[in-house]
């Protein structure tokens, strides 16, 4: 069939032939060419790590096998800039219209909005659609149209939402392919040669592909699932859904996870399981962590880069990269943080409760900036995903209005008994420490000389002491809030009396840069294996989110988070905002 009037479908993470509204519209259109562009420079410091591009390499191995299986197949290219290809391959084709699922991170809010204005200078159609969320970020605002500023009033509003999520939509029964004889492949290349033993070994754990997700969700829904309230909190134990990767890839879709999961709540409901029912609310609550990551990057584009709350800029990280790196590698004289950071490293996972734990240490214990962190799980973690992370570490800094006391210390030895009662996820991971008892598995420094020798554990030579004492942490905790909030009272005494300059403000200030060595010197074996009620609800165009009225300076969000500061942004869809570009 000719190339004339077909529709692009450029796919990025909505890796799937099920529930993917741009190729569904794309089908309805007519003929398709479905295109991946593999342009890594573009992301800056948040280059994809080596277990996510192992992982994105093998989704797109499945996800060409079905499109073949449908009649056409998925075009590659290599780039450093997505929009040109994009122009290029639309001429090369001569492609009418580009359709395209919606993201949410600043990098993708910037590309999508020129895609959007470059092609349509050029007559092309641009047409973008909700896959990745239950509903849009500008959707879900309070009663006086702003975008709330806490998680539970957040998620509340959408489980109050006077429209449900939309259903799933099936996957396509066959293709049309558009005309690709001047449109070939590029071959991409997503690891080098020392990368490749290392990712053999991910492949006994992990199964990348939209059909391996769908598979992933049903066991989970059909086992773990119904004990998820009591087991949760087991770091050693297969209690998780293991569905993260396949979600930020958009193997799966959020709305297929919600309903197959509330269909199964009121199953239980029905038959009276009480515990069934509270396992699906604490699991959908977590599927709404994951929307509320996308809302606060929409509504607060720096927040992977800057605290959301002000006073933060002044707090005195320590810029210790021997700190840093005794982290990383597992060497801090912690064993519940030294085993996850063992495992991080050897297998690309960590339990959700044993992230908030060597979180909570670096930046609470070691005082290490939190950016540093966030971007060794951006470069460790097969799930790492932006939002989500840019999430999770500002509220274990205590940068979010609703996230943890930034003067709270989670000792790493009571959390140990918590998540690790019997100590057998320290033992699989430390085996240095795999004979010493229970009752000192958790804080081997307290264990009397005896017990040490015959568990053959020599604090300092082959287990290391403590790195810092848990003591001396919260007394240097305290001085380094003490001075956190002089510098802030000292710097709004200026700022009223217009003497500010030369204080420097940190909207301006660029952030304490990445180390340069962010390598480990060990390597280690995976071991894990309804009627709407709101009028015009479109199923096609929502166009594309425009950031333009969102790029508020730093010193905005804590009048933003007082509820002053105004929100316009978005776009006309379901009745809401128009969008601004």
């Amino acid at each position: 069939m000719e190339g004339k009037g077909c529709s692009i479908v450029w796919l990025r993470r909505d890796l799937r032939v099920e529930d993917n509204p741009a190729l569904a519209a794309g089908v309805r259109a007519g003929a398709v060419i479905c295109v991946f562009i593999w342009a890594p420079e573009e992301e800056g410091h948040y280059y994809p790590g080596r277990v996510s591009r192992w992982w994105l390499k093998n989704s797109l191995v499945q996800l060409d096998a079905s499109l073949r299986n449908l009649g056409t197949c998925l075009i590659t290219k290599r780039s450093t800039n997505s929009v040109s290809s994009l122009l290029e391959v639309v001429k090369s084709t001569g492609a009418s219209q580009l359709l395209f699922n919606h993201l949410y991170d600043p990098l993708s809010l910037v590309r999508d909005h020129r895609a959007k204005e470059v092609l349509t200078r050029h007559g092309i159609t641009v047409r973008s659609f909700n896959s990745d969320l239950l509903y849009e970020p500008w959707e879900v605002v309070d009663e006086r149209d702003q975008p709330f500023t806490t998680f539970t009033s957040f998620w509340e509003r959408c489980l109050s939402m006077p429209f449900d999520p939309e259903a799933p939509l099936l996957p396509p029964k066959r293709i049309i392919s558009g005309d690709l004889s001047k449109c070939p492949s590029d071959t991409l290349v997503f690891e080098d040669e020392s990368e490749r033993g290392s990712n053999a070994l991910l492949a006994r754990a992990w199964s990348p592909g939209w059909s391996n997700a769908d598979k992933a969700l049903t066991s989970f829904i059909n086992g773990p699932l119904i004990e998820y309230s009591m087991n949760r909190r087991k770091a050693d134990s297969a209690t998780t859904s293991f569905l993260s990767p396949h979600l930020h890839f958009g193997e799966v879709s959020v709305r297929k996870v919600f309903h197959l999961v509330r269909i199964k709540q009121v199953s239980w409901a029905n038959e009276g399981n009480t515990a069934g029912d509270e396992s699906c609310n604490l699991f959908l609550k977590s599927i709404g962590l994951r929307e509320y990551s996308r809302y606060m990057s929409f509504n607060h584009p720096y927040s992977h880069e800057r605290p959301l709350l002000g006073h933060l800029k002044f707090f005195p990280w320590v810029v210790d990269e021997g700190y840093f790196k005794a982290w990383r590698q597992g060497r801090t004289g912690y064993p519940l943080v030294d085993a996850g950071m063992r495992e991080l490293w050897a297998t690309g996972w960590l339990h959700d409760r044993i992230r908030v734990v060597v979180a909570s240490f670096f930046v609470k214990v070691l005082q290490l900036p939190w950016r540093w962190g966030m971007k060794y799980f951006w470069d460790t973690l097969l799930d790492a995903d932006l939002e989500s992370d840019a999430l999770g570490w500002q509220y274990i800094t205590g940068t979010l209005p609703d996230g943890r006391e930034f003067d709270r210390i989670d000792n790493p030895q009571f959390e140990g008994y918590k998540f690790d009662p019997y100590g057998e996820y320290v033992r699989r991971w430390l085996p240095e420490l795999a004979r010493l008892p229970t009752e000192w598995i958790h804080h081997p420094w307290n264990a009397p000389e005896t017990v040490l020798q015959a568990a053959g554990v020599e604090l300092g030579s082959n287990y290391p002491l403590p790195i810092v004492e848990i003591d001396a942490a919260k007394v240097r905790l305290e001085e380094a809030l003490t001075t956190m909030w002089e510098q802030e009272t000292a710097y709004r005494a200026a700022v009223a009396n217009g003497t500010d300059e030369g204080l420097g403000d940190s909207a301006e200030t660029d952030p304490i840069d990445f180390p340069q060595d962010l390598q480990m010197d060990i390597d280690r074996e995976p071991m894990r294996n309804n009627t709407p009620s709101v009028p015009n609800r479109r199923h096609e165009d929502q166009m594309v989110p425009s950031i333009t009225s969102t790029l508020f300076r730093v010193d905005d969000y804590e009048n933003f988070f007082r509820g002053s500061a105004a929100f316009s942004g978005g776009c006309e869809s379901r009745g809401s905002k128009k969008c601004g570009c």
